[in-house]
Formats: C-alpha cells, structure tokens, sequence
C-alpha cells in the first residue's frame, strides 16, 4: 500500500511551524456547532479539517455545541451532530458544551466590568443600530457607556438575578464606536433571555454571545488553533479582545467552577484561523433554506437523499470514505470558489467502484422467454462479487428458462451503433451465454410484452463457443427467482448551477428539479435482496445503489441510487 500523501495547505504549514518552534507541543483543535439543525456537507469540510489535523499532529480534538441560544436549540440535532461526526470515522477528545462554562463567562464579564472594560447598556436593539453608524461614519457612544464600575456590576448582577425583562438591557464591551471594524463598535457580551436551557434549566435568565462564548471556550479548553470560515475575519479582532482581556490563563479563579464538575483544563491563548467554506453547484446550504425546504414539504424531511444534510447524503448512499476523499480533493484555502457537483459525485463514484459489491437489477423489465430450454430448468451460476477484488468473495444466481432483461435493451427498429438485442440478432446474456432473439410478442396496443429467443448451448459458460464474439453483453435476472424491489432513482435537487441566484426574479424553489426523484418497481438478483441497510452495491450497468437505511426490508427491498455510473450532467451544463 502506498504511504499516505501528506497535505500542504496553509493551515497545517502554520501547525507545522508551531510545533518546530517549540510553541505548541500538539495541536488542539475543537469542532463547534450550534445544535440549531443537522450538519450538512459544508460541516463535513469543517469535521476532517479540525480531526484530521489533530490526527495527523499526534493531538485531540474536541467536539463542543455551542449552545448559548436555547431558544432555537433542540437535543434532536445534537445527537445528529455526534451521529454525524463518528459516521466521518471521527473520536473527539471531549466532549463539552457552551454552557459547560457558564459560570466561567459570567465570572469574566464581572472581571471585564471592574477593568472598565464593559457596561450595561439600556438602549434597546434598534437604538444600538442607529448608534452603531455606518460602514463610512462613526457610531455614536451609548448614553450609558460611563456608568461607574459599582453601577454596572449592581445592574449586571440584576440581570443575572432575573429582575429585568428580555431585551430590557445588554452587557456592552467598551472598545470604539469610531473603528472601521464594525465587530468592535461596543459590541454586545451578553443580552437577557428567560429561556429555559436543555442543559442548565432554568439556572441562567442571561446568556453569552456567540463571540465572547466562542472565544472564553476556545482558551478554557486550551485550543492552540481554532478554525473557522472566512466569515468571522471580521471577527478575529474581537474574539482576540476578549481573549486577551480577560485572560484566563492567568486568571485560574474564574476556572474553578469547572474544577468542581471535574472537568480538567488548560487555559491558552488561541490562534484563531480562517479558511474558506465549501460552496457547491446546484444546491443551496443556507440552513434557513434548507429548513425551508423541509418545513414546506418540498422533500421528505432532513434525510431526504436529495439534501446536502450529512443524513440526506448518507442515506444516498454516500460513505464516509468517499466524503473524506472530497474534502482532500477540495482543498484548504482562502479563496472562496464554486466546486463542481460532479467532483462530489466523482468521488463517491472512485470510492465505489473500488468497494462496492456488483448485482445485477432489472429496472424498467421486459420478459425474455429462452424457448429451447424446458419449462423447468433452473441452475446455478457463480459470480464473482467483484472483477477486481477477489477478496469480496462470490455469490449464486440463479438462471431459469424466462428472464427479466431491462426493456432499453431491445430496440425493434435499432438505431445507427446499436450492440444490444435486435429481432433476428444476437446478444451475450451476462455469464449466461448467447441468445437470439426469434420472436417479439405484442399486446392489442402494439406493446411489446415479451421476447423470445433461442440460447445457444454452445456458448455456455466452460463450453467450446463461449467466447464467440457478438456486438454487446446485457445483464438479466431469473424470472422465477427474482426479487421485486421498489428503487428510487434520486439525482441533483435543483436543475441550474446557482440556485440562489434571483436575477431573473426566480427563487431557489422554482429551480428544482422536477426529476430529482422518479421510483422504479423493478427486480433484483436474490443476493441483492439479502442487504443489510445502507449496503453499497453497483448494480451492473445501471449506477450505485444503496439499500434504504430506514425502509429497505430482505421481504420488501427499497434501494436508493446514489449517483450514475457516468456523469449524466456534462452534457447539460
């Protein structure tokens, strides 16, 4: 087996750096989602980024929800999100929460108040906008921002004690209404919310911001890089204040609540980094649309198989493997850029082809009746379960008397280059032999019903003619034996490259693809039958199918197709 490439992008330059000065003697990473909805491709970027270097680095990863805003926060997403990330083949160091540090952050804020480093604020949301100013003018200080220390603690501790309404106050940092950055205008450190918490309860009537959480955290659990989108550059200045004010590392009294609930930690000062995030032709990964799609009934839920959620994709039939090879295919970086749908799709395809058991499946099936074999013959064929791996074994198929083939495979009037069966013509039946078609069977209509036509013996498997050459091989299933399974035959969810895009005063929901789901009632060889749920296999000559991980029953089998064997899109863009 070959050595593993090893990966150059910025991010682990920087780690590498880190490590040979002597800086860091491991990295520290942490994977920190908001459990407000199910994680979708673009996380998985963010997952083998933040495992994969702390893997590759000899150091841990933690996985840590950011649950400050409970209001929109459900235990339903979080045990998705830990699904999610052991499916990518991932162990986070700890696991830890926002709130885990609670005390932590109200005890920093009262250290930032008696620094003079923040004040409680009155004015209301809108007049915090009006005071903010603009891009090209400077805010305006808040008429509460020279409270006295004592002041601002009598107020800040009220509103820990539940005193005021939700809204009625925040606690402001005091940076500089006049900077260009407008994260640093006196931004908000905590607002007032009497919202019940799925870990705390009703403990807290206050709750942290997203930046002096995120930021307090990172340092508390000792993270050395903290990895992020290039959305929060903006943000860095401000997530470096808090850091750097508060100062945890050598603040250890603010960390003694974590002491008392066992929880060991390392304070640090962070390093935080950007990267770019993954965008995607021809779907969407904004959560509110996302949501939208499902509160709308425009798919079957989260786990739909055409959604970019980690369990849509999942039960599409992608594998961990084949995500994890996407992501070293995309790329770090931090330019933000468009990756084409069909490299997501080559690479389940190039993970498949190589992994995957073969079947073969009758999707659209019309019978051929081989008259020169009796009534009642029936034998067993051997197979191989894949032609390049013999460790995956064999399997049986049955071969009888009248077959399903796929109803594409017979053309009456056959175009220019055509290989497969014709009136009067011969085709190779797959490990079967070669037959000749004698007869076609019509209905009143004029439809085709059924084939007949003549195997010749001499082309049997191990026989002197087997290896006579005939234009074209077509795959089959025995009639008699085979398995009736529903397939649903999924393909791209919207049908142009930019979905959002509204120029021509369309929204992403009149772009969807009409075809993005059609079911077959077809068959399946009986060693197909027997699939466990979320089985891969190439069912031959038709694509990758997985066996429905929620419906899909040995009696009753339900098969998604996850991609085509060949990209089917090309020619459309």
């Amino acid at each position: 087996m070959p050595a593993p490439v090893e990966k150059n992008d910025f991010i682990r330059q920087i780690v590498r750096d880190d490590l040979a000065s002597g800086k860091h003697a491991a990295p520290r990473t942490r994977f920190p989602p908001e459990p407000n909805g199910y994680l979708h491709i673009g996380h998985a970027k963010a997952i083998c980024l933040d495992f994969g270097i702390a893997q590759e680095f000899a150091g841990s990863c933690n996985l840590r929800f950011d649950d400050t805003n409970p209001a929109r926060e459900d235990p339903e997403y979080v045990a998705a999100i830990q699904d999610d990330v052991h499916w990518l083949g991932f162990e986070w160091h700890d696991l830890r929460h926002a709130s885990d540090y609670f005390e932590v952050f109200y005890l920093a804020a009262e250290k930032l108040i008696r620094q003079g480093d923040a004040f409680v604020c009155d004015l209301t949301a809108e007049q915090v906008r009006e005071y903010r100013g603009s891009l090209t003018e400077p805010g305006r200080n808040s008429p509460y921002r020279d409270r006295s220390v004592d002041e601002n603690l009598d107020l800040f501790r009220r509103m820990r004690a539940g005193e005021f309404a939700d809204g009625a106050r925040t606690l402001r940092a005091r940076i500089d209404m006049a900077s260009g950055n407008m994260n640093l205008r006196d931004p908000a450190l905590y607002r007032i919310k009497h919202v019940s918490h799925q870990n705390t309860g009703d403990a807290w009537p206050i709750y942290p911001m997203y930046d002096f959480a995120h930021s307090l955290s990172d340092a508390a659990e000792g993270i050395t890089h903290s990895l992020c989108t290039l959305e929060f550059e903006d943000h860095r200045p401000l997530y470096d204040w808090c850091v750097d004010k508060v100062d945890l590392a050598h603040s250890p009294e603010l960390l003694v609540s974590l002491t008392a609930k066992g929880m060991p930690f390392e304070a640090s000062k962070p390093r935080q980094i950007e990267f770019s995030r993954l965008n995607i032709n021809y779907t969407v990964m904004s959560k509110r649309k996302l949501m939208t799609l499902v509160n709308e009934g425009l798919v079957n839920g989260w786990d739909d198989p055409r959604m970019p959620s980690l369990q849509g994709i999942r039960r599409r039939g992608y594998t961990p493997s084949s995500l994890r090879l996407f992501a070293d295919r995309v790329g770090i970086s931090k330019q933000n850029s468009l990756t084409d749908f069909s490299i997501l799709e080559n690479c389940l395809r190039e993970d498949l082809d190589a992994h995957a058991s073969r079947r073969m499946a009758v999707l659209d099936p019309i019978k051929l009746v081989l008259t020169n074999l009796p009534d009642v013959h029936e034998e067993t064929l051997r197979f191989a379960n894949h032609p390049k791996d013999e460790t995956l074994g064999a399997r049986d198929i049955p071969f009888s008397r009248e077959l399903w083939i796929e109803r594409e495979d017979f053309a009456e009037v056959p175009p220019k280059g055509w290989k497969r069966l014709v009136s009067g013509g011969d085709v190779r039946l797959r490990g079967a032999g070669i037959v000749r078609c004698d007869e076609v069977i019509k209905d009143a209509a004029g439809d085709i019903v059924e084939l007949r036509g003549t195997l010749d013996p001499e082309s049997r498997p191990g026989m002197a003619g087997a290896d006579r050459k005939v234009k074209g091989t077509i795959h089959w299933v025995s009639a008699k034996h085979a398995i009736k399974a529903e397939v649903r035959l999924y393909d791209r969810l919207f049908d142009v490259p930019d979905p959002d895009d509204e120029a021509d005063g369309k929204t992403y929901r009149d772009h969807l693809n009409p075809n993005s789901c059609t079911v077959a009632q077809g068959y399946v060889e009986p060693a197909a039958a027997l699939a466990q749920p979320e089985q891969c296999f190439q069912f031959e000559r038709l694509g990758y199918f997985v066996a429905d991980r929620r419906d899909h029953r040995v009696d009753a089998p339900v098969f998604n197709r996850s991609v085509t064997l060949r990209d089917t899109w090309a020619t459309k863009a």
